[in-house]
């Protein structure tokens, strides 16, 4: 476990109660954990959150899956099915600034864990719901899973090749999103509860932050009125754009404008003729004759080795890269010189890689000061320290199955 003092933690102080489970929310109580905030999250005694149970094992009750949204957080078991147990959690929840939670609809008022009943005991609680449709809609009480949102918001009519069928993107990208923007809209509340005293209720739904991350693609659908093409590695409206195959290899190229342009023809291919070419003078243009373009580019580009193009387009001023594996990426010097992952102390398997958090605050990243919980590990000292309890009490709940 890493600890440190510097940078300052914006959110130093704030606690953050993350009744939620599986991706969307534990995605979000762990950006605000980044931030600085005290983060609990509350979990099944015996199963814990699902994604203790996907994907690759570490340790006896971790995966790579749950730790990549769980970091800088601690777990605190309760079987909420119980009313000592629902008991506890409201507790817990008036003495936080956040909660989040994403039980299936009404879930959480059948609990005495919705927002009304919390609000009312906390009335300066920011409280967040995240589902998979609007929970005031004839869907509210439909299960939300990404790939489902991916197919219904059109984001994988507009994802891969044109030939191909939908692809859907390769991380759960709607889940993600959502509680990136669930996580924007807390920080807001806060910030907004500085001034009124009060707390405010944010409801997120995983199909509105699909249809929103369709960006400009559903815009010209809209304008259109028709679907876009799919362009897989090409951009819509910008050409040369994407991935290209050198002589020994894939890389990206991003020729952002006509200045761009004529440097690449020019300089990086040695083709005058396409920088002079009426056809292809604008962006607007090369878009509308990309079939006669593009395959000149390519030909050009695969008789030249990755590394000379590399370099030339470097010179250029030309934005572009090589295409790595992942474990390529995440090894990389760029990413080890900038601190982006890094190697956790682990009870049981020794150690364990956890990525770092994004933000740098002046100049300095944020750390990772807590690894991603075993289950249940901080239970007696969170239920000692916020709440008071007792070793007797304790005992008597674990006992009986509640912790």
């Amino acid at each position: 476990m890493q600890s440190t003092d510097k940078p300052a933690l914006p959110l130093a102080g704030v606690r953050v109660l993350d009744l939620s489970r599986i991706l969307a929310g534990p995605w979000s109580a762990m950006v605000l954990g980044d931030l600085g905030a005290e983060v609990i999250k509350v979990e099944h005694p015996r199963r814990g959150d699902d994604t203790r149970d996907w994907g690759l094992r570490v340790g006896q009750t971790e995966t790579a899956y749950f730790n990549s949204v769980n970091r800088n957080k601690r777990s605190v078991t309760l079987d909420l099915q119980t009313d000592a147990g629902c008991a506890i959690a409201r507790d817990l929840a008036k003495t936080s600034d956040v909660v989040i939670q994403n039980f299936k609809a009404g879930g959480a008022e059948k609990l005495g864990l919705g927002y009304d009943a919390l609000s009312s005991d906390n009335p300066r609680l920011v409280y967040c719901s995240i589902s998979g449709y609007d929970r005031t809609g004839p869907e509210a009480a439909r299960p939300g899973y990404d790939l489902v949102v991916q197919g219904e918001a059109g984001l994988m009519a507009l994802n891969g090749e044109a030939d191909q069928p939908p692809l859907k993107f390769g991380v759960a990208a709607v889940d993600l999103f959502t509680g990136m923007y669930a996580a924007q809209a807390v920080l807001a509340a806060l910030y907004e509860r500085e001034r009124t005293g009060r707390g405010r209720h944010v409801e997120m739904a995983l199909f509105d932050c699909g249809l929103m991350i369709t960006s400009y693609y559903g815009l010209e659908a809209l304008i259109a009125g028709e679907d876009p093409p799919r362009y897989g590695n090409a951009h819509p409206s910008i050409v040369p754009y994407g991935v290209f195959d050198a002589q020994d290899g894939p890389l990206v190229i991003t020729v952002g404008n006509n200045s761009q342009y004529e440097r690449f023809c020019r300089d990086v291919i040695g083709r005058p003729d396409l920088a002079d070419d009426p056809r292809f003078a604008t962006n607007i243009l090369r878009s509308q004759n990309r079939a006669t373009l593009l395959p000149e580019i390519r030909r050009e580009l695969a008789a030249r080795p990755r590394r000379a193009l590399l370099d030339r387009l470097a010179l250029a001023g030309i934005p572009c890269g090589e295409v790595a594996g992942l474990r390529e990426a995440l090894t990389s010097k760029r990413a080890v010189d900038g601190g982006l992952v890094t190697t956790q102390p682990h009870p049981h398997a020794g150690t364990t890689p956890v990525l770092a958090p994004p933000w740098r605050f002046d100049g300095e990243r944020m750390p990772v000061r807590r690894a991603p919980p075993q289950l249940g590990e901080g239970t007696d000292d969170v239920l000692k320290s916020v709440l008071g309890l007792s070793d007797d009490r304790l005992a008597a709940l674990r006992d009986s199955g509640v912790i």
